[in-house]
């Protein structure tokens, strides 16, 4: 039970991990006009390394505990966070066809999420 319990723990981190890691577009979208070597571009960058630094650093400890095809398989709800970020600080359009890839997307995770679960059950009955 202890073992279900830290692998909820880092699934949990795993995807604050996503969220931090899809603001370094957010950043780099926020920045983009900004010119070349002036504050908003330096303290953009130092953003986004601070940003991608976290990422990596809780991306090692999220290896010790999952495959990595299943936390790959997790990376794809970025997509999401994109989506989202678009629309609540960009204003951009939540399209039909949008919404419909992000249902997608989260249903393809929870359905791998599943399967990989529902194998390490066959796994442990063959033991």
């Amino acid at each position: 039970m202890k073992g279900t319990g830290r692998k909820a723990g880092m699934l949990l981190l795993m995807h604050v991990l996503f969220l931090i890691y899809s603001l370094t577009s957010v950043i780099s979208r926020k920045i983009a006009g900004a010119a070349f070597l002036s504050a908003e571009f330096l303290v953009g960058y130092l953003l986004i390394f601070l940003c991608l630094g976290i990422y990596a650093l809780g991306w090692q400890q999220v290896l010790k505990v999952f495959p990595l095809f299943q936390a790959y398989a997790n990376k794809a709800v970025v997509v999401v966070w994109g989506v989202f970020w678009g629309r609540v600080i960009f204003g951009e359009t939540i399209t039909p066809a949008r919404l419909a890839g992000m249902v997608l997307i989260v249903c393809g995770v929870v359905l791998f999420a599943l399967e990989d679960r529902g194998g390490n059950r066959e796994e442990a009955r063959h033991e």
